[in-house]
């Protein structure tokens, strides 16, 4: 039945299905991890790289995450060919709103931006749904640190965790159980449900471990190294937004104490 309906993008099914805008998304699911977390004083947001050839000369700056403006950032995960029309549409959406009125851009405004143009994709003949689904992290003075998911289809959607690509039901089950629990919680498995609404924000570190944990889980790799994952974090310093790419020496760290945690947790 669906063969009859899935060549075209503005066809729907009998079942009130758009096939085209599930390709994409399948697609996307078959793509590197992104994770993204929200922090009580930043957000984190880390990736799993994917070598696909020992020849490839590295990349000088990243292809997962992109900066927006100052103080918006994004992941990416599928076709980064799509993926940069979108960027520039919201690097050049932030920049005339910037100049218009002379302030940052609310995050959800941006959002919205490029989740419409998404959407319009989906809508008119002869085009095809953008393979890209984002993890967009921003701060305004307003709501402070905000972090939101979007998809082919235009939805967008606000978390304080989640995780996009390859395997991400299991990363995104892991974050339920921990994100925000403390040990004792984590070994109480007669937890009532809805008690993640009232869980508490990690800092940076306890984020960045987690993070870590979640591509640990979700990668294909058996050992976890810093050239299969790619960790960034927002922050204010001095009331200014800060961007950070770990380099190799700190995302070392981070692994290692995820693995001490491990070993203990494993001992006791």
């Amino acid at each position: 039945m669906a063969r009859r309906y899935d060549s075209s993008t503005t066809t729907f099914s009998p079942e009130g299905r758009l096939h085209q805008v599930e390709y994409a998304i399948e697609a996307i699911n078959n793509a590197g991890t992104c994770v993204g977390i929200l922090a009580k004083d930043g957000v984190v947001m880390a990736s799993e790289k994917r070598v696909t050839s020992g020849l490839l000369a590295p990349s000088k700056s990243s292809e997962k995450t992109y900066k927006l403006c100052q103080h918006a950032a994004c992941n990416v995960a599928g076709l980064t060919a799509d993926a940069n029309i979108l960027i520039d549409q919201a690097r050049l959406r932030a920049g005339r709103y910037e100049y218009q009125y002379s302030e940052d851009i609310p995050i959800e405004q941006l959002v919205e931006h490029v989740c419409n143009y998404k959407q319009a994709y989906t809508q008119y003949g002869g085009l095809r749904p953008f393979g890209v689904a984002f993890l967009f992290a921003g701060y305004d003075q307003h709501h402070g640190f905000q972090l939101y998911q979007s998809d082919p289809s235009g939805n967008y959607s606000g978390w304080k965790a989640t995780v996009i690509g390859a395997n991400n039901q299991s990363g995104k089950s892991l974050l339920k159980n921990e994100y925000g629990a403390t040990p004792e919680e984590k070994d109480d498995e007669m937890k009532v449900e809805g008690a993640e609404e009232e869980t508490s924000m990690p800092d940076v570190n306890k984020a960045l471990q987690l993070a870590v944990k979640v591509l640990n889980k979700t990668m294909d790799a058996t050992a976890s190294s810093p050239e299969k994952m790619e960790l960034f974090v927002m922050s204010l310093k001095d009331g200014d937004v800060v961007h950070k790419i770990l380099n190799t020496e700190e995302t070392k760290k981070v692994i290692d104490e995820v693995e001490a945690e491990s070993s203990a947790a494993g001992d006791s």
